[in-house]
């Protein structure tokens, strides 16, 4: 379990969390709702410790994040799978060498690695592009290799930012597909950080929508198309004020 603990965070004088509070049950989709520059994506960083609280804090398995010492926030990553928003792949390394890099970091016997490789970009569909470049692919593919980085890595979570940014609906629609795929054949349980709405309601199995720096609503997707709250209503439903 993911549980966000009366969370606080500002930078400057914004504040941007809250009083965040939420728990993130094992097994399934949660996904993060609300308006753009909400602090959906800063939530997701403050689970692997790249951003520290204010005030409160996370957990991950009964671990508080912010009081881990080196090691243990190494080990604690290493079972967290990160899909960023635009893949973050190194562009200087091939997509076999991007794969690698985390395996080879947890000191993996090569058979492992290579068997990790294959399998991870037969499932992201892109069993031949482990020889190119970053630069050499469409958005949507290096996404797909971000998905396949994640998940040779075998997480107990993976951590989605944003995943359909920028993709036409096809490819969006691919997507949300692929992180149903990951959910159902590896067991993980995912956060899905997102504003699109079509891909909320396709893949969550809960869907938590954070205002004003805290938790507004959570509920199943059924309960967040019939939920009351004018705000939350009107934010799903794509309505201006």
């Amino acid at each position: 379990m993911i549980r966000f603990d009366n969370l606080h965070k500002r930078f400057g004088d914004r504040v941007v969390l809250d009083g965040f509070t939420l728990e993130v049950p094992t097994g399934g989709t949660t996904v993060l709702i609300g308006a753009s520059g909400a602090g959906k994506s800063v939530i997701l960083k403050h689970v692997v410790g790249l951003i520290r609280p204010d005030a409160g804090h996370v957990e991950v398995d009964g671990q508080r994040v912010d009081t881990l010492e080196r090691d243990d926030l190494v080990a604690l990553r290493c079972s967290i799978g990160y899909v960023f928003q635009f893949a973050a792949l190194f562009d200087s390394l091939t997509i076999a060498q991007n794969i690698r890099l985390g395996l080879e970091r947890q000191g993996l016997d090569e058979a492992v690695i290579t068997e990790r490789l294959r399998e991870s970009l037969d499932v992201v569909g892109l069993s031949d592009v482990d020889d190119r470049f970053p630069d050499e692919l469409s958005g949507g593919m290096r996404k797909r290799v971000g998905i396949a980085r994640a998940i040779a890595l075998r997480p107990r979570y993976i951590l989605w930012d944003e995943p359909t940014t920028g993709l036409d609906p096809v490819t969006s629609a691919t997507m949300d597909d692929l992180m149903r795929r990951t959910t159902d054949v590896f067991g993980v349980t995912s956060v899905v950080v997102t504003h699109d709405m079509r891909s909320a309601f396709s893949i969550g199995s809960r869907i938590a929508m954070l205002a004003d720096g805290r938790l507004r609503a959570v509920g199943t997707p059924e309960e967040m198309r019939n939920i009351d709250d004018p705000l939350v209503r009107r934010f799903i439903e794509g309505r201006a004020e």
